[in-house]
């Protein structure tokens, strides 16, 4: 008896013979999203985006993404089903909108999240221009989410993914209604399980190929190391002092770039309770470090909000939020504070969430909307 159930067969509502952009990293989400909307009637056509070369990431050899293999993986994918396939180049664009991003994110003291500015300003700007100029009707991602057209609003509207330890909403929260009403994901009502039961059933090669949990671009984790070598000798590169919330002097860090919002091991002081980062002031070039009742904030305040399934909010209302991808929603009561910002007032104190990361609103499994924390 096999130990995954025959995943059931997905059907998306459509008219006969729509054109759709495939976006195919050569992982086995992808590759079962091209099948999916293959045996739905879709006229597909795989594209693979070269994002940068191992010179770009001073690495010597294959990296874990973008690699002539994955290339070779979703070419071979589309040869199986039947499907055109075509490498786009877009390293100029990753290195502008995603590299220098993250560098100066993290040089001014934040603590960002390129796999966010990868989906905004690549998998979906980028490839949506695309579309538009070869007259196709969609693109599709092989993230784990939904969407919907909700008639009472007129809105399209994003859903988590049916699986809720793959679910990708997340990451999804800049997504526009232009874009959302030319998006598939082919993926949101499947789980995980089912979608390598599917690329097993079909022979995919990549059926059992493993998913890279560091950022594409620095696959040795060594963030520090990577902004050092792309930007030079900074600031955030030199020593200074460690202090608490009340500015009194505990130690001496080794350069803010090497700390994050939240750490607690390697920080270099002793203490009666464990100390964490609670902020990294750039121009003192001071860490602010404290215990962990200490480090808890109740409000945070959002920049860049794009809101999805209104336009806006009429006045303060309580959804659950998310700071981080793989966080439990926290309750919280939201207003919006002007066009683009809204105040985040959890219902109990959290670790002090960190400037950079993304905050988004959920009512139930929908996106209201999401932007940058700022403070």
């Amino acid at each position: 008896m096999p130990l995954i159930s025959r995943p059931r067969k997905v059907m998306l509502v459509k008219e006969a013979a729509e054109k759709v952009l495939m976006a195919m990293s050569g992982g086995v989400d992808s590759s079962v999203g091209a099948l999916v909307l293959r045996d739905a009637g879709y006229d597909v056509t795989g594209v693979t985006m070269k994002l940068f070369g191992n010179d770009d990431i001073f690495v010597e050899g294959e990296s874990s993404c973008c690699s002539l293999d994955d290339v070779e993986d979703a070419r071979q994918v589309c040869l199986d089903l039947g499907l055109e396939h075509f490498v786009y180049n877009f390293t100029h664009s990753f290195a502008e909108h995603v590299v220098e991003r993250f560098c100066r994110a993290y040089l001014a003291g934040e603590t960002p999240n390129p796999c966010i500015d990868c989906n905004r300003y690549l998998k979906f700007e980028a490839l949506q221009q695309r579309r538009r100029e070869l007259s196709f009707d969609y693109v599709a991602t092989g993230h784990y989410a939904r969407r919907a057209f909700n008639a009472e609003t007129g809105r399209y509207e994003l859903k988590r993914g049916l699986d809720a330890n793959k679910d990708q909403s997340y990451v999804l929260f800049h997504l526009t209604q232009d874009t959302l009403a030319h998006m598939l994901f082919p993926l949101g009502d499947l789980t995980k399980p089912q979608v390598r039961a599917l690329a097993q059933e079909h022979g995919f090669s990549n059926a059992r190929k493993t998913e890279s949990q560091d950022i594409c671009f620095v696959p040795d984790g060594d963030y520090a190391a990577f902004i050092r070598r792309h930007d030079g000798d900074s600031s955030a590169f030199h020593p200074g002092p460690i202090v608490d919330r009340e500015g009194k002097l505990l130690g001496k860090h080794s350069g803010l770039i090497h700390y994050t919002i939240g750490q607690r091991k390697g920080i270099g002081v002793a203490a009666a309770e464990p100390l964490y980062v609670f902020s990294k002031d750039v121009e003192r070039n001071e860490l602010v470090v404290d215990t962990a009742e200490r480090t808890r904030c109740d409000t945070v305040k959002v920049r860049d909000v794009n809101f999805i399934s209104r336009a806006y909010l009429e006045q303060p209302e309580h959804f659950t939020v998310k700071t981080h991808y793989r966080q439990k929603p926290l309750g919280a009561t939201v207003e919006q504070t002007d066009e683009y910002r809204v105040l985040i007032h959890f219902d109990e104190p959290q670790r002090a969430c960190a400037a950079g990361q993304a905050a988004v609103l959920y009512d139930d499994d929908t996106v209201v909307c999401g932007g940058t924390i700022e403070r």
